[in-house]
């Protein structure tokens, strides 16, 4: 693909500077973070600002308001789509002049003296280059300030065995919660519901019977309702109607994928949904869905010898982000803040914004939550270590599907890409390339208004 003629007119206007270089395509993964330019399109009473930052730093929306005097928030997608389509883009590019909008610079971004920018202007795989001389000179007219954090500072908290002293501390710094003995009583969530309750127990029985499983999900009208929209969706081709929770187990979805779908159904319903969520975010169950089937369609490609459990990676998938609804449960008003710090960081893992904002991330409370409900281990670490691709222990391939799975739906525009790059290694040790992975999640993406659908029954009941 080309460079828009837009962006080459007007980078022209500097081609009569001694240093100047045409703008090249260059392939995204071999550029540092610190050389990439980000930018973010804010806007409040006064009128709308690009800021500008290096991708491997993320804005504090405070600091920057504080900075400016000015009370910027991320200009809404829908207003951003207009402007996209007034000036024929894939993106806005971090080059000041295309749009005229006000640009307002972190001092990061001038104090880097390599010998390129690179921006964004919408490629899937590449990123255009600027030379940093030029590229500087488009910034003589913008705002300058001091409003971001290196992205390396935060600790990210990967070390599970401090999770549960990271959790009281957060709790003791930003609320009022008296801390009691058990990590469940000061977290104060409401009891598991009765069906998730039998499920459980249900799955320590190794003789379980598809009887015992349809009796306790019929015992919940609403999730019964759910499981039978479910086997009856188009996404799984059932020949005739089904008509009851017993018919979508033995017909459809399998003993298993019933189990594990409950499951994370009941689970999902003991917290309410956030009615605050950050633009260009997923909402949560269409995300977990994309999850759960993003990570059992990859499992088809990986060979019996390497392969996960079909129901446990599913059930991790449907669970991976189950600790957002914790933090939002527990912490509202910090809640808020960090959907501000999604919306203006779209490049950065949301973990790490919580471990700045929270000092805890939703990995940590989400697989201490799984543990203290008695989940199988192997869920327990998907979801703890899901972000660390380099987490080795036992039952770490459910922790690498995850981490592969989100990669992949970044890479194809699904979710925000925050994960830029997966390490090869990871793919080979389900003996896969990028390529299967590809191949494997294409009937998925080719069809995405049937998870959106699907996700639609999920929200239903909760």
């Amino acid at each position: 693909m080309s460079i828009p003629a837009i962006i080459i007119d007007s980078l022209n206007q500097y081609a009569e500077h001694n240093d100047y270089e045409a703008p090249e395509i260059i392939p995204r993964h071999d550029v540092d973070d610190a050389d990439r330019v980000c930018l973010t399109l804010m806007s409040d009473m006064l009128g709308r600002a690009q800021v500008l930052f290096p991708a491997d730093r993320f804005i504090c929306p405070e600091l920057l308001n504080n900075c400016m005097g000015r009370e910027l928030k991320v200009v809404e997608q829908s207003d951003q789509n207009s402007l996209l389509s007034q000036y024929e883009l894939n993106a806005i590019p971090a080059i000041p002049d295309i749009t005229g909008i006000p640009t307002i610079v972190d001092n990061a971004l001038q104090e880097n003296t390599s010998e390129y920018a690179f921006v964004d202007i919408g490629l899937a795989k590449d990123l255009i280059r600027i030379k940093r001389s030029i590229f500087n000179k488009m910034l003589q007219k913008a705002q300058t300030g001091d409003f971001s954090v290196a992205i390396d500072r935060v600790n990210q908290h990967k070390d599970a065995r401090k999770d549960e002293v990271d959790i009281v501390t957060a709790l003791e710094k930003f609320t009022t919660i008296r801390i009691k003995q058990r990590i469940e009583d000061t977290l104060e969530l409401p009891p598991l519901p009765e069906s998730a309750r039998d499920i459980i127990r249900l799955r320590a029985n190794p003789d379980a019977s598809s009887e015992e499983l349809s009796t306790i999900v019929e015992k919940d009208p609403s999730l019964s309702a759910q499981v039978v929209s479910w086997a009856s969706s188009s996404f799984y081709s059932t020949s005739g109607s089904v008509k009851s929770v017993h018919d979508a187990i033995v017909r459809v979805l399998g003993f298993d994928l019933v189990m594990n779908l409950s499951m994370g159904l009941s689970l999902g319903r003991t917290l309410n949904l956030p009615t605050d969520e950050p633009e260009r975010y997923l909402p949560y169950w269409q995300k977990a869905l994309w999850m759960a089937l993003g990570t059992t369609a990859l499992i088809r490609k990986i060979s019996p010898a390497y392969r996960p459990s079909y129901g446990m990676a599913y059930l991790s998938g449907l669970l991976h982000n189950f600790g957002y609804l914790v933090l939002a449960h527990i912490f509202p008003p910090h809640h808020a803040l960090l959907c501000r710090y999604k919306e203006a960081n779209a490049h950065v893992d949301p973990s790490i914004l919580e471990a700045y904002c929270l000092e805890l991330t939703s990995e940590q409370v989400g697989s201490m939550l799984m543990n203290v409900w008695t989940l199988p281990d192997e869920v327990v670490v998907a979801l703890r270590h899901q972000k660390n691709p380099d987490y080795d222990d036992e039952h770490a391939q459910y922790a690498k599907l995850l981490h592969i799975t989100q990669y992949m739906l970044g890479k194809h525009g699904v979710i925000p890409q925050t994960i830029k790059k997966t390490p090869e290694d990871l793919f080979e040790f389900f003996s896969m390339s990028e390529e299967d992975a590809d191949e494997a999640l294409l009937p998925l993406f080719e069809a995405p208004e049937e998870v959106i659908g699907m996700a639609a029954m999920m929200k239903t009941g909760s």
